[in-house]
């Protein structure tokens, strides 16, 4: 049997291996074969190297624009779901959503109105002014006055027209009917709530397709009031029959799955969202001008949606009779309801303004450079006055300085990170939040310049020179 041999030792350097062209032959070798490109294979390799950059960087690009289209198309649903199902499944929002329309002077003008004219139509004027002529007629009064006690209809009409409209008007506008407002649609949406979502608390239930109504709490009260009144057998009134089906309906589970569909849609569409927008930004080739364009995209997104809503709101009024609900009214109760949608989609604009000028500012644009140039010569100027004052940072400004990167992106990220944390930011939170985010970074690289500037002028220390002699 042939003996084993060890692996074969590389060749001693300046000799030809095996596979290997002569000394005269120039270019990089493939890989794992040792063999060296000649000149025109190199430049074939590299032509073939840059036709597959290529190739990748439009496949990147064309994956980055489908994203960034899907997530522009779903951004304006985004906000209406996340809105619906705010106004839907939320009750503290849909109150505070309504609670302004109690202390709406147009609304409480039509509620004072409806009010007045059931009551006045509830009170018989003819039959009063009937009344007092036939007493007039039966007491021989002059028959004159017997005529004219005929035609006092239509002055006791408007009187007591009068009196109830000035006396709903003060209940209507009085801080009592605005309480009253809050809690009855708190109570009301409560109760469809858990209706819809079929939950077992509540007095309004849903068990299969039947709406109950639980009396459990008011016949405990009326239990023990008609004890504490003095009627001791009413302590004996049963715990059973407590709930009245108040009706029966195939819909039922139809409108909970649809809040089960609005629950889901509303939380996770967002989300999926921002994912395929930030997706897009991390696929395409060119980051930066992919954020860019990203959020002008947003923006652009936001002004067509407030227009739908301004759109919308004029065909709302235009679809509401004046005998139904006078204009100012319909207009006040539609922008009241719309009013936190409205809200949201302002908030983005700006977010998504304040994102696309980041972007910009980070670029290599002439005005980007000038405005860079500004910010670095001003907080320059201030951390060479605290230098001037006394005042010095040391390692930890010189680690400002070193890191400037991750600093801004720290604070950029924490920025980001509050604003998604925020419950339903407004614009003034937005600006907030910007603010504050902007003085960080400002003193930080005021604290980085004045390392700069310190470390640079201060004198180095004396070398020592030679012993002087004896």
């Amino acid at each position: 049997m042939a003996p084993s041999h060890g692996p074969v030792p590389p060749p001693p350097e300046g000799t030809e291996g095996p596979g290997t062209e002569g000394p005269g032959t120039e270019g990089p070798g493939t890989e794992g074969s040792g063999r060296v490109l000649s000149a025109a294979e190199h430049d074939e390799y590299e032509r073939l190297r840059r036709a597959a950059g290529v190739r990748h960087r439009r496949l990147r690009s064309a994956g980055a624009v489908v994203l960034l289209v899907l997530a522009l198309l779903l951004a304006p649903l985004s906000v209406v779901a996340a809105w619906v199902d705010d106004e839907v499944s939320d009750t503290g929002r849909y109150v505070q959503t309504v609670a302004p329309l109690a202390s709406e002077p147009a609304v409480q003008e039509v509620v004072t109105d409806r009010l007045t004219d059931r009551v006045v139509a509830a009170v018989d004027v003819e039959a009063v002014t009937d009344a007092l002529t036939r007493t007039l007629a039966e007491a021989g009064a002059p028959p004159g006055v017997v005529e004219a006690s005929e035609s006092l209809a239509g002055p006791l009409r408007s009187a007591v027209r009068g009196v109830v409209d000035s006396t709903i008007s003060r209940v209507i506008t009085s801080d009592a009917f605005q309480q009253a407002w809050e809690g009855a649609n708190e109570r009301a949406h409560a109760a469809v709530v858990t209706m819809l979502t079929g939950e077992r608390e509540g007095t309004l239930r849903a068990t299969g397709d039947t709406i109950q109504l639980d009396l459990g709490q008011a016949v405990d009260e009326v239990r023990q009031r008609l004890v504490d009144a003095g009627f001791d057998k009413a302590a004996a009134i049963p715990d059973t029959d407590r709930t009245v089906t108040l009706f029966e309906t195939e819909k039922l589970d139809s409108a909970q799955n649809a809040m089960r569909l609005l629950d889901i849609v509303g939380t996770w569409l967002p989300v999926l969202t921002i994912a395929l927008a930030a997706l897009a930004v991390w696929t395409a080739p060119r980051h930066r001008l992919m954020l860019l364009v990203t959020a002008v995209g947003v923006g652009v997104m936001m002004v067509l949606l407030l227009v739908a809503l301004a759109v919308v709101r004029r065909v709302y009024l235009d679809a509401v009779p004046g005998s139904t609900l006078p204009p100012d009214a319909a207009a006040v109760i539609y922008d009241t309801f719309v009013r936190f949608l409205r809200d949201s989609t302002s908030t983005l604009l700006v977010v998504a303004v304040i994102t696309a000028l980041t972007a910009y500012l980070y670029g290599p644009g002439r005005g980007a450079r000038a405005v860079r140039g500004l910010a670095r010569r001003g907080t320059g100027a201030a951390g060479r006055g605290l230098s001037t004052a006394g005042l010095r940072t040391g390692a930890a400004g010189r680690a400002l300085a070193e890191h400037r990167s991750w600093t801004t992106g720290i604070v950029i990220g924490a920025a980001a990170l509050t604003l998604v944390l925020w419950n339903h930011p407004t614009v003034g939170a937005v600006a907030l939040v910007v603010g504050v985010a902007l003085a960080v970074l400002i003193i930080l690289e005021t604290l980085a310049a004045n390392a700069i500037h310190t470390h640079t002028h201060t004198p180095a220390p004396p070398r020592p020179g030679p012993a002087p002699a004896p």
